[in-house]
């Protein structure tokens, strides 16, 4: 439960700040709304694992791959042109 104490002097608004601030760092909002209804067992699964997708797509966007700037992706060349062999 959050709860601050307003001192002495602080205006309404300064105090209100603090109290939001602070509900937001407890996660009481997100409390609420994960509670507010009813998720079957099989929809929590279902969405904890699209959570985990996600954070993982997110890692390998953040890493650069390591073959991608040089290759081309065709195998054997240094990445300037060559005509074909015939």
């Amino acid at each position: 439960m959050a709860e601050i104490k307003v001192q002495e002097g602080e205006s309404i608004e300064n105090a209100l700040r603090r109290f939001k601030r602070k509900v937001q760092q407890e996660d009481i909002i997100k409390d609420i709304k994960k509670h507010s209804f009813y998720l079957k067992p099989g929809d929590k699964r279902r969405a904890k694992q699209a959570l985990a997708r996600k954070r993982n797509r997110k890692k390998i966007r953040g890493k650069p791959s390591k073959s991608w700037p040089r290759g081309g992706g065709r195998g054997q060349g240094t990445g300037a042109w060559s005509p074909p062999n015939e």
